[in-house]
């Protein structure tokens, strides 16, 4: 088996003591000295920095892009403008989930997409396997350096950095070209934590002096490293999905109630739109819920989820919450025997602990 990559920012890790981790076939930071409740409470109240550099980028050109694009995207295409960004997931034709990506329409014949990780190789695959002649495809993750700030300090810290109105740029949109302390940087008011905050992609050679611009930028409103445990916690507090947990290609994309993101009557037919449409028409076995432990319990994924004497569902993530300070779980239930705020058990090593199904997400930023 190949050792692990290391991203640009590997040595900026080490210096500040970061416990790394093998994610995804990357050596990246789990927590830093502070820990993860530290570094959760840092990002809802300051703001922090991730090196997100092993996500996937996959450059779509052509005049059939959009095309392209709505075929494999559950998402409708004609809402983006320029400068704008969508999510989606993207299905097999069974409605199953191959993966769930950003798309950034640079232009209406070019497209950026954002894809995990660990999907990078299978999406580039079943994108190739979708294309027409008319589209080039490229997979550029090899180039790009990633950094996630994020947090109600980060436009503060960035704005340091570059001459651009970061005021004028609105969620979810971007600036393809931005001087970003001297370098040429894609700049994007996007992030994976439910706060406000930028996700800054530059080149692999440009990335350790952005790093140490953007930290000298950031010492007067106390940024701070996080790593990936914290990014979980609070992805999970804004009840974010992540693939293999609350998708993947057993679960679509209506169970993990993401129905916004996938439009069933958009003109151009996509992959798994039939197998959606029958879902809904039919009615679901499954579907995501929001968990409050009543116990003090770690409700961990993998768990059983019981009602009664009734096995109903499982746990599809779960942990503590520092934000809310109470341990919170989603999970996968029958929506044909609860409701929106019933009394569940979660089994924790053969005991069962109270808990009860709420709306999510658990945490929604004040704006």
């Amino acid at each position: 088996m190949s050792e692990a990559k290391k991203t640009p920012f590997y040595e900026k890790h080490l210096q500040l003591e970061g416990k790394i981790v093998d994610y995804s076939g990357w050596f990246l930071p789990v927590q830093y000295s502070k820990g993860l409740v530290e570094e959760v409470h840092d990002t809802r109240k300051r703001a922090t920095v991730f090196d997100v550099s092993h996500m996937g980028e996959v450059l779509v050109e052509g005049p059939g892009a959009g095309s392209f694009l709505q075929k494999v995207l559950t998402n409708d295409l004609n809402r983006l403008k320029d400068n704008a960004i969508i999510y989606s997931p993207v299905c097999y034709p069974d409605g199953g989930v191959v993966d769930d990506i950003l798309v950034y329409r640079i232009k209406n014949d070019k497209f950026f997409l954002v894809v995990n990780a660990a999907n990078t190789d299978k999406d580039f695959d079943w994108f190739r396997e979708n294309v027409t002649e008319d589209v080039t495809l490229r997979n550029l993750s090899a180039e790009y350096a990633q950094i996630a700030l994020q947090g109600p300090n980060s436009v503060f810290i960035l704005e340091k950095l570059t001459d651009i109105s970061l005021d004028e740029m609105k969620y979810y949109n971007f600036l393809p070209e931005v001087n970003v302390a001297g370098v040429s940087c894609l700049v994007s008011r996007t992030g994976y934590t439910g706060e406000d905050g930028f996700e800054v992609y530059c080149s692999n050679d440009a990335a350790p002096g952005l790093w140490d611009a953007l930290w000298e930028a950031g010492k007067s409103f106390e940024l701070n490293p996080a790593g990936l445990g914290a990014r979980d916690v609070l992805r999970l507090e804004a009840a974010m999905p992540l693939y293999g947990h609350e998708l993947s290609r057993e679960i679509t994309p209506l169970q993990a109630r993401l129905e916004r993101f996938v439009v069933l009557n958009k003109a151009n037919e996509f992959n798994g739109q039939k197998a959606l449409i029958k879902q809904k028409e039919t009615g679901m076995d499954r579907m995501l819920y929001g968990l409050e432990m009543l116990e003090r319990g770690v409700p961990r994924e993998g768990y059983p989820v019981n009602h009664g004497d009734s096995e109903i569902g499982w746990i599809s993530s779960g942990s503590y919450s520092p934000t809310l300070d109470k341990f919170i779980a989603m999970a996968f239930l029958d929506p044909n025997v609860i409701d929106q705020y019933s009394e569940v058990s979660v089994m924790i090593r053969g005991r069962a602990y109270r808990a009860r199904t709420t709306k999510l997400p658990f945490y929604r930023r004040k704006k």
